[in-house]
């Protein structure tokens, strides 16, 4: 992808994979560069959890690195999956680049579930290196997933 320099207006060709392990920065001048993974998909420099698809999972999941992803697996219809899609926001926001939050509806992506193996929702998984190092099933508090990203960190 294309990101422009926000400093010096430069324009800078980044990987979409190197930019989800580290932050891109501008060729030119050095300045942090914002793109989906690091600003929000809104450019609005929060943020957000990247939205995952059968076709997105290798490339922003497994392929992340050493950085721990957070893969919330969801669907509309569920009321627990509604009551922690807030809480996920929020860590996505808190992250400061020591995490990745994703977001996988299960319903619109069955490919993908079926090979986690994910048979209730809300699931939330945490990779790392590739790898699934834990996962927690059910609605969760805030301070229980913190404490679940911290011990793969």
């Amino acid at each position: 992808m294309i990101v422009t320099c926000p400093k010096c207006s430069a324009k800078n060709r980044v990987d979409e994979s190197a930019a989800a392990v580290s932050q891109p920065v501008c060729g030119r001048c050095g300045a942090m560069l914002k793109t989906d993974a690091w600003s929000g998909a809104d450019g609005s420099g929060v943020s957000t959890p990247l939205v995952i698809t059968d076709a997105s999972f290798t490339r922003d999941v497994m392929q992340a690195g050493a950085r721990p992803v957070l893969l919330d697996c969801w669907a509309e219809w569920c009321g627990p999956c509604r009551m922690i899609g807030p809480i996920i926001d929020q860590l996505a926001a808190e992250s400061a680049g020591r995490y990745i939050t994703a977001k996988l509806n299960v319903d619109e992506n069955p490919r993908t579930a079926a090979q986690l193996g994910i048979q209730s929702i809300p699931a939330l998984l945490i990779f790392k290196n590739g790898e699934l190092v834990d996962r927690m099933i059910g609605a969760q508090p805030k301070q229980a997933i913190v404490a679940r990203l911290a011990a793969h960190s």
